[in-house]
């Protein structure tokens, strides 16, 4: 888990790292920077820079947080996706957003 700076979340979880471009919005995404650094300083969630890539150990990490927090993830394929929402279920005690793309 990790404290975000982003203004309406407090935390994310990366259960997907990085994610697939879509359109022109995606052009200048801060997120793609921030893989590429986190893959030169040799971070394991970032082996694939800004490929998408799955991280199931990161899925139960809702489980081990205490106190209520407001997280989001961006999800992939369907049966990941499932996983992803059987978490949010067990761990009713947070309030998860779920990103669509535009």
């Amino acid at each position: 888990m990790a404290q975000s700076s982003i203004e309406w979340t407090e935390s994310t979880r990366n259960s997907v790292t990085a994610c697939s471009k879509i359109s022109s919005g995606c052009e200048h995404r801060y997120a793609e920077t921030i893989a590429f650094r986190l893959q030169a300083m040799g971070q394991p969630n970032y082996v694939n820079g800004f490929d998408l890539t799955l991280q199931p150990q990161m899925l139960t990490r809702p489980l081990e947080w205490k106190k209520r927090r407001l997280a989001f993830d961006e999800g992939v394929p369907f049966e990941y996706i499932q996983q992803v929402f059987d978490v949010m279920q067990r761990a009713q005690w947070h309030q998860f957003q779920i990103l669509e793309p535009s």
